[in-house]
């Protein structure tokens, strides 16, 4: 396709897909809470409607046979959340404050579930051992992000601290009325528009990478990975500007580990990713390094704008790295 129609369809390609990630996300959120979802579980379930354009993105390049190109959005992607969602909210509200309890528990989460994804993305776990893996360390977290304050009061004393920190902080400014069959029925429909929107994305960036010289890893990592990311950059700018710390991490967090669940191990599982190259091993790993710092700056009681500056400029390097060798 020529470079005009490939730019117009990439412009209205990442609307729908954007537009349509607000929607699922909306009406995810009132299902929840017609279910009865704990402020935190629906806080969860929120992030990965705002999370489904990284994850269709990378599932339709895999699926399309640019494996470079797929993990690099899921590696890109989790590497562009820490620096914007954690990093840029820090700088842009002052402060990202969390308590240890509950950094402890939504941050050792992620750095197992990013270990894993480093894991599959170099070929040394294979698709289903990465998939389990990741189940076993998520599951217990979603759990006890669903416990309501009875069931909380039967924890231990510091994972009590960590689940009543999370939950008090999910608490919303504004509640969604609960759902209605209409909602249901949009569900679908919002998630094809997200997934077709992705498709055409994923075609239109590939068609102007190869006209332009540009590398799949590039394309995925750096360009299609901060686009796709831009919903949950919103949300959790907001949420650190309400002084919602816990919040704004766990959307940064829960953010990477469904990018790995669903963008990297279910392919991977099915498709099979191909042999990494030396630029991906250089991405994986500085993704689970990225997270273990990322958690380690945050044991002060949160993030301040120093804090902030320091994740930006890590992804700074990165992003020279890629370009520089790309």
């Amino acid at each position: 396709m020529s470079v005009q129609v490939a730019a117009l369809l990439f412009v209205g390609a990442f609307a729908l897909t954007v537009a349509s990630s607000i929607v699922l996300a909306r009406e995810l959120d009132r299902i929840g809470e017609r279910l009865g979802f704990s402020e935190a579980l629906l806080g969860i379930v929120t992030a990965l409607g705002a999370d489904a354009p990284e994850i269709a993105s990378a599932v339709a390049a895999l699926v399309a046979g640019h494996e470079d190109t797929g993990v690099g959005v899921v590696v890109g992607s989790n590497i562009f959340n820490l620096a914007a969602l954690l990093g840029v909210s820090a700088l842009i509200a002052g402060s990202v404050a969390i308590h240890r309890h509950g950094l402890f528990l939504t941050g050792g989460v992620a750095v197992l579930v990013a270990v894993v994804g480093a894991l599959v993305a170099l070929g040394v776990l294979p698709g289903f051992a990465g998939f389990v893996l990741a189940l076993l360390f998520l599951i217990p977290y979603v759990v006890l992000a669903a416990l309501h304050e009875r069931a909380r009061e039967r924890l231990p004393a510091a994972l009590r601290a960590a689940v009543l920190e999370e939950q008090r902080d999910a608490r919303r400014d504004e509640f969604a009325p609960p759902a209605t069959g209409y909602d249901a029925l949009i569900v679908l429909p919002a998630l094809a528009a997200v997934v077709g929107g992705a498709y055409g994305m994923v075609a239109a960036a590939q068609s102007l990478g190869d006209r332009w010289d540009v590398s799949d890893l590039i394309l995925g990592a750096l360009v299609l990975a901060a686009l796709t990311s831009i919903p949950n950059l919103i949300a959790a700018v907001r949420l650190a500007r309400h002084g919602r710390g816990a919040a704004c991490v766990s959307e940064a967090f829960n953010s990477n580990n469904a990018n790995i669940l669903v963008g990297l191990c279910i392919p991977g599982l099915i498709l099979g990713l191909g042999s990494p190259s030396g630029v991906e091993v250089f991405a994986a790993c500085w993704m689970v390094g990225m997270t273990v710092v990322a958690v380690a700056l945050g044991f002060g009681g949160g993030l301040t704008r120093r804090e902030g500056a320091a994740i930006v400029a890590l992804y700074g390097v990165f992003a020279a790295v890629l370009i520089a060798v790309g």
